[in-house]
């Protein structure tokens, strides 16, 4: 099957990403949030990175931005996504919201459409309770920035059936994405480690070992990393990486994830990151 149209729910940081994304490869998406404030400024932001993002990655094509966008429907009314093909969805990391949205998305999504959630560190499982298909319920962790990571980790749920996974595997060919795949514990593979090495920076700073660059600097010329793991949780936001820090402490109850109380200060203080213009860094 091609897919030509995606219903992504959620316009943050990766639901902006991933609608790019889709652009780039000649699909066309329904964006759907609750804030008329923030679909606005998902468009802009979408029309800068199909501006720019070419220049980043040679293998993207040039897009006329008023074409590209025109392709996105723009709403915060969950039933005008009745139509898509698929459903990839980025809401914060809280189970209320997630359960209330799944519900809806069981309402009003034809019985055959899969739903990818794209999560940090929630049980895909978990998820699939809450839904009348199941079997139809994946993860899909898209890297951030999506249009410039070509590798997505794909989580099989217990009850996800192969014929989803095939799906899933179309859609991300589509995108020219290799899949990792792997079972469903929560934080899976990706943030179940990353965040270990995010929080425990945290600490190192907290404590008065190192600065932040200081910290980066050492992931990044001694391991090779691009970026190192407080450059990586502005990039997040570090409110988003305190509430995946809290999931995984719950699910485990296993005191390596406690989180650092000075993220979770900078959390308190609306110090978010690259989102808010000041995290460990200043944007």
């Amino acid at each position: 099957m091609e897919y030509k149209k995606i219903g992504i729910v959620g316009a943050g940081t990766m639901g902006r990403g991933i609608a790019a994304d889709l652009l780039f490869h000649g699909m066309s998406c329904i964006l759907v949030d609750i804030s008329n404030d923030v679909l606005e400024r998902a468009k802009a932001e979408i029309i800068r990175i199909i501006r720019f993002a070419p220049l980043a990655n040679a293998s993207l094509p040039k897009l006329n931005a008023e074409d590209a966008i025109s392709r996105i429907k723009f709403t915060t009314n969950i039933e005008e996504i009745s139509d898509a093909e698929f459903i990839i969805e980025n809401i914060p990391e809280k189970w209320d919201m997630k359960e209330t949205v799944y519900r809806e998305l069981s309402k009003v999504c034809k019985s055959e459409v899969n739903f990818a959630v794209n999560t940090s560190c929630i049980s895909v499982t978990k998820v699939a309770s809450v839904t009348d298909r199941p079997d139809k319920v994946i993860g899909i962790h898209f890297m951030n920035p999506s249009y410039l990571k070509n590798c997505v980790e794909v989580i099989r749920g217990y009850h996800t059936s192969e014929e989803c996974i095939d799906n899933v595997k179309a859609l991300l060919g589509q995108l020219n994405k290799d899949v990792v795949l792997v079972n469903d514990y929560p934080g899976f593979v990706t943030n179940r480690i990353s965040h270990l090495f995010m929080n425990e920076a945290a600490f190192v700073v907290q404590d008065g070992v190192a600065k932040p660059a200081e910290v980066d600097e050492i992931f990044k010329k001694c391991y090779g990393h691009k970026m190192g793991p407080l450059e990586t949780a502005d990039l997040i936001g570090l409110d988003t990486v305190a509430n995946s820090l809290d999931i995984l402490y719950e699910s485990y109850q296993d005191p390596k994830f406690r989180c650092c109380p000075l993220l979770r200060k900078m959390v308190d203080a609306n110090l978010l990151g690259r989102k808010t213009g000041k995290g460990f860094y200043q944007y």
